[in-house]
C-alpha cells in the first residue's frame, strides 16, 4: 500500500469498492450491491471479485483497513460501519448512509452499580476498542477517566477486575446483559455508510453517481409500501386527502357502480398510522405490496 499516493492509478475505468471480508456487515453488503443490479461472484475466502455486468471491483478486507485503504486510493469506495469511519479519523469522505448494520456505540457499567449522571465517570477506568471516540466523549464533557484500550471481548473487563467501565458496539444489549452491565451512555448511533477517496477523477465519480442512483432507489424502494384499495366513491375525496402519493395517487373506476380503485405509495414510518384512518374512512379490500425500485 502506497501511503503518499492518494491519486487513483489507472484499471480500465473499474470502481473498486471494499467491503468487509466476514462477519457483521458482509452479507448486507453483497445484498445491498445484488439488488443494484450488481452480478457479483462472492467464492469462499476470495479476496476480489469481479462484477459481470458493472465497472466494478470487489475487495474484501477486515473492517478497520477500509479506511485506510480508500484514503490511500487502493480501493475508490468501501462500505464500512460510521464507527469505524470515525475512529480512524482517515481522509476519506461519508456519501451515502446505506440503512444496515444499526448499532450504537454505548458506555456501560456494572448492573449493580449506582449511575447518576456522566460525571460518575470521573476518575474511572473506561476499556473500549475505540479510545479516540471515548477520548473525543469524555473531553466534550469535561471528565478525567483512564481508558484502557482492548481489542475482543471488551465485555469482561468490568467482571474481571481491568475497567469500572467500558464501551463497546450494543445492537439488542443482550451481552451486556449476559455479562451483568447495564447500557448509561450513547457516544455515537452508527450504521453502515458509503466512503470515497477524496481525488477520484471525472470518470470514476460518473461511475460512483450511477452507484448512487442505484442504491438510493433500493434504499427508497424499502422505506415505502405500494397500496391498493377499494373506495365508495361517497368518500374518495377524504381518502384521497389522506394518501400522500409520490405525486397524487392514482384512481381508476371498478366495474361495480359507486367504487374506485385508488393506489398510492406510503412511507413505512407513517403506514399503520394510515392504514386505520383509511379503514375508518371506508375503504376496503386493501392490498399492500413490496416495492422492488423506486424511481422518482
Amino acid at each position: 500500500m502506497n501511503k503518499n499516493n492518494n491519486t487513483p492509478s489507472g484499471d480500465g475505468g473499474k470502481l473498486k469498492i471494499a467491503i468487509q471480508k466476514s462477519g457483521r456487515l458482509h452479507d448486507d453488503s453483497i445484498k445491498l450491491l445484488k439488488e443494484c443490479g450488481i452480478d457479483i461472484s462472492n467464492g469462499v475466502n476470495k479476496l476480489k471479485s469481479e462484477a459481470s455486468n458493472f465497472p466494478l471491483e470487489v475487495y474484501f478486507l477486515r473492517d478497520d483497513d477500509i479506511p485506510q485503504y480508500v484514503e490511500d486510493a487502493v480501493a475508490d469506495l468501501g462500505f464500512v460501519g460510521e464507527n469505524v469511519v470515525y475512529e480512524k479519523e482517515k481522509q476519506v469522505e461519508v456519501v451515502e448512509k446505506l440503512g444496515f448494520g444499526k448499532c450504537r456505540l454505548s458506555i456501560a457499567v456494572r448492573r449493580g452499580e449506582e449511575y447518576d449522571k456522566i460525571s460518575s465517570l470521573q476518575g474511572k477506568k473506561i476499556a473500549t476498542s475505540y479510545p479516540v471516540l471515548v477520548k473525543k466523549f469524555l473531553d466534550e464533557n469535561n471528565i478525567t477517566a483512564e481508558i484502557h484500550e482492548i481489542s475482543g471481548s471488551v465485555e469482561i473487563a468490568p467482571g474481571i477486575g481491568l475497567a469500572d467501565a467500558i464501551c463497546d458496539l450494543v445492537s439488542s444489549g443482550s451481552t451486556l446483559f449476559m455479562n451483568g452491565l447495564k447500557e448509561t451512555e450513547t457516544i455515537l448511533n452508527s450504521q453502515a455508510v458509503l466512503i470515497k477517496n477524496k481525488n477520484l477523477d471525472g470518470e470514476k465519480q460518473n461511475l460512483l453517481n450511477k452507484l448512487l442512483f442505484r442504491i438510493q432507489s433500493v434504499k427508497k424502494a424499502k422505506n415505502n409500501k405500494y397500496v391498493l384499495l377499494n373506495a365508495p366513491n361517497d368518500n374518495l375525496k377524504q381518502i384521497i386527502s389522506l394518501l400522500p402519493g409520490m405525486k397524487s395517487p392514482t384512481v381508476l373506476p371498478l366495474a361495480e357502480e359507486g367504487w374506485s380503485s385508488v393506489h398510492s405509495v406510503i412511507s413505512e414510518n407513517e403506514f399503520w398510522d394510515i392504514i386505520e384512518k383509511l379503514k375508518a374512512a371506508g375503504a376496503q379490500g386493501i392490498l399492500v405490496v413490496p416495492i422492488e425500485k423506486m424511481i422518482i
